[in-house]
């Protein structure tokens, strides 16, 4: 470890570049997890909010929500139950005066199930009759207040917006929560009573034909684009990861060979190799915790200088096995390096 700090600082500027590369990397790593952890909260966060472990839709809706439709008759058998709650869901696009037009997810829900009763409002209060409705928090940077009269998809009716609530987005779209007769209108059909019941069981016993339980884990893999998106940041920062290694090695590679006549020097004074070795496996270490940590203030600073606008995760234990991985990279980056460093013959060097 003395040798490869006492390398590292007489020179200064080399080691320097090294540890802006892997800053950079690090840097361009935390922000692509931050931003695919950040969208995949966006698709899901008002299923989470909810808190269910299952859900029941209809068997030919390909475990879709948003292609799921429930007649009363399958609905029935789960209305009393107080851990189940009915929804309805569909695309609405929110328009108001004063504000800026909005596409969105109309939820509709029962009053007295678990979903409104467990609903945290930021503003305001929860619905209490039919064109009432609880809206996302996003709204509010978009213009919309509480007080607020609002139309949905171009209708008749005008909507008036009762209360906000934190974090209720699904589809990477603001949710609207109201009533689920609200939900019948907007969709144009009495003949159906829901989309589908949620459940807090994690086995939900079916009762009636043409319908199917999926766990809630499920039915998010198959929301519109989400497994696309979650491998596409996936495979780019497994990418980085390979790269980061490229680089480190790239780099101690040529500074290896650059001081081999150093390197044979000392092997002639009788400094083991398996020291030069620990220097440069040290150098590889040293060089990436730097990195790391200056990457880390940079996403902090990041973090809070983006606009709200940006979905944007930071979870700290995510962050940290990336941090982990790219330790484990700079190490392997070094074997090549360290392979140089073992094989030096400082008779065959220096002419012994």
């Amino acid at each position: 470890m003395f040798l490869a700090l006492k390398e590292m600082k007489h020179e200064k500027v080399r080691y320097g570049m090294v540890i802006a590369m892997i800053t950079l990397i690090t840097y361009l790593i935390f922000i692509m997890t931050s931003l695919a952890l950040g969208l995949a909260h966006e698709n899901t966060a008002a299923i989470e909010s909810w808190k269910a472990k299952s859900i029941l839709l209809n068997d030919n809706a390909n475990t879709t929500l948003r292609q799921s439709l429930l007649t009363k008759s399958q609905v029935k058998p789960y209305s009393k139950d107080k851990d189940k709650a009915q929804i309805g869901e569909t695309t609405v696009i929110v328009t108001a005066d004063g504000a800026d037009k909005k596409s969105a997810t109309f939820v509709g829900i029962k009053q007295d199930q678990f979903i409104a009763q467990d609903m945290t409002i930021s503003k305001g209060r929860l619905f209490k009759r039919n064109y009432e409705v609880v809206v996302d928090d996003s709204l509010a940077e978009d213009g919309y207040e509480v007080g607020d009269s609002i139309k949905l998809n171009g209708s008749d009716k005008t909507f008036t917006i009762v209360g906000f609530t934190k974090g209720a987005k699904l589809n990477i779209s603001p949710v609207v929560y109201g009533q689920l007769t609200d939900w019948q209108t907007l969709k144009g059909t009495k003949d159906f009573a829901a989309s589908a019941i949620v459940s807090k069981d994690a086995d939900l016993k079916i009762d009636k034909d043409g319908v199917k339980s999926y766990t809630i884990d499920a039915m998010i893999q198959k929301l519109p684009g989400y497994s696309a998106q979650n491998e596409t940041f996936i495979f780019m920062i497994a990418f980085l990861m390979v790269i980061s290694l490229v680089i480190i090695s790239v780099f101690l590679y040529i500074i290896t060979i650059q001081k081999i006549n150093n390197y044979a020097v000392l092997r002639a004074q009788g400094v083991p190799a398996g020291r030069l070795m620990s220097a440069t496996l040290a150098q590889s270490f040293l060089l990436t915790v730097a990195g790391l940590v200056i990457g880390i203030v940079l996403t902090v600073a990041t973090a809070i200088a983006i606009p709200n606008s940006v979905p944007m995760t930071f979870q700290l234990d995510l962050l940290s096995l990336v941090s982990v991985g790219m330790i484990v990279m700079a190490l392997l980056g070094s074997l090549i390096p360290i392979r140089i460093t073992a094989k030096i013959d400082p008779t065959s060097i220096i002419g012994g």
